[in-house]
């Protein structure tokens, strides 16, 4: 079973080895107008603040929401300029139009998004935007490395596999688009890589839901067994969405 609060329990490591988002994301983001010094902005499943201090850094005002205890200390410590909600996205009540912009970033998959998506419209200004994005742990169009088929291995022998497919850009623009209260106006993807060594593979796949101690240890000693150090190919997307109405 994936545990949602996972993460809360490896906060550090998830602050520690989670790779930043690529730059070209967020020219992207940059792009929309949105991301500037007097705008605000609400970064919902915040994290530990991998995409709050990218915004802060750009002079916005921005309230990030993190259910997990552990998650909203080290964002606090990080990023004191924030206002740290602790809080699930569900349960948060926002002001009119008080936001330029909202992110989920690498989190709307655990939202109940028939009750996210109203109360994010709400908060949003009419020519506010909703972003989405997420990095993708691996790259399906890259030739696979001996890691990678390593990894293969290691995800094959589990009994159960993890439902639905959070990776999927087209089915989470379709949610989206058929929740009525937003319109989708673009997709964007992003290739790339990342030289990783066996301790931040190791800190990395700790932090990931539906691995297990024994998989991550595999998967550091394949690293180990390979040199030490690996090439990881990854994507990432970005869907830019319009309220409606």
């Amino acid at each position: 079973m994936v545990d949602p609060m996972h993460f809360d329990g490896v906060a550090q490591a998830y602050a520690a080895t989670r790779p930043p988002y690529p730059d070209a994301l967020w020219r992207d983001v940059r792009a929309t107008g949105l991301v500037a010094a007097g705008r605000r902005g609400l970064d919902l499943g915040a994290g530990t603040g991998e995409a709050t201090g990218e915004l802060l850094a750009r002079g916005m005002d921005v309230v990030a929401v993190e259910p997990g205890t552990r998650l909203a200390d080290v964002l606090e410590a990080r990023f004191p300029r924030a206002t740290v909600i602790r809080s699930r996205a569900e349960d948060i009540q926002l002001d009119a139009a008080s936001f330029d912009l909202v992110v989920a970033a690498t989190s709307i998959h655990w939202m109940d998004l028939d009750v996210v998506l109203p109360i994010v419209r709400h908060g949003l200004r009419p020519d506010g935007r909703l972003l989405v994005w997420r990095n993708v742990f691996g790259d399906a169009e890259a030739d696979a490395t001996p890691f990678r088929r390593e990894v293969t291995r290691i995800v094959s022998r589990r009994g159960t596999t993890r439902p639905g497919n959070p990776d999927d850009v087209e089915a989470t623009a379709e949610k989206l688009a058929r929740s009525r209260f937003f319109a989708v106006d673009g997709i964007h993807r992003y290739r790339w890589t990342i030289d990783l060594t066996t301790e931040q593979i190791r800190g990395l796949f700790s932090t990931f839901s539906d691995w297990t101690p024994d998989e991550v240890r595999s998967a550091a000693d394949a690293v180990a067994a390979l040199g030490g150090s690996v090439t990881e190919h990854y994507t990432s997307w970005l869907i830019v969405a319009s309220p409606v109405g």
